[in-house]
């Protein structure tokens, strides 16, 4: 063996046995869901439909976008009808989101925009600017499903289970 090429044996040896001794460090960061982002701001998850696709959050400015799969609309228990486009913005701060896009509710013949969700202790105040409906927080413990809200099991013909049941307040949007 000529030297040269026994020390280069020698060098991969060195190489391979600190490679195999050494542990491998490998972090993984897992980057929360956007009903994840929901809770940390003190927000119900049930406030986004189910398959969110993605968020955007800016903790700077609060700037809060969710993608879902494509518009989607459900009828809350014969209470509300709601339609969600496939981009959803707003400003997210703790218990708020101001500036909403993206989400309506059918008043009538009309479809109005849901432009603020404010949590007030154990109640939720959904604004559509000129007026407002009170909602407790635990009926969004749950997230509803594009096209038959939380009544699918019922839809389906199966047992109405402990599903959500948004009660209609008195007063009218």
């Amino acid at each position: 063996m000529t030297p040269s090429y026994l020390l280069l044996v020698l060098l991969l040896l060195s190489v391979c046995s600190s490679a195999v001794s050494s542990p491998l460090s490998i972090t993984t960061t897992t980057t929360p869901t956007a009903y994840e982002v929901l809770e940390s701001y003190g927000l119900p998850i049930g406030l986004l439909p189910r398959g969110a696709l993605g968020y955007e959050l800016d903790r700077s400015t609060g700037a809060f976008t969710a993608y879902l799969n494509g518009s989607c609309a459900f009828s809350i228990r014969g209470s509300y009808e709601l339609r969600y486009q496939s981009t959803i913005s707003g400003r997210i701060s703790r218990g708020r989101l101001r500036a909403l896009k993206g989400v309506s509710v059918k008043f009538l013949l009309f479809w109005i925009g849901i432009i603020e969700v404010d949590r007030r202790g154990d109640q939720l105040q959904f604004s559509v600017g000129i007026t407002s409906a009170d909602f407790g927080v635990d009926n969004f413990d749950e997230c509803p499903q594009c096209g038959c809200g939380m009544d699918c099991d019922r839809l389906n013909g199966l047992p109405d289970g402990d599903r959500m049941s948004l009660r209609r307040l008195s007063s009218s949007i």
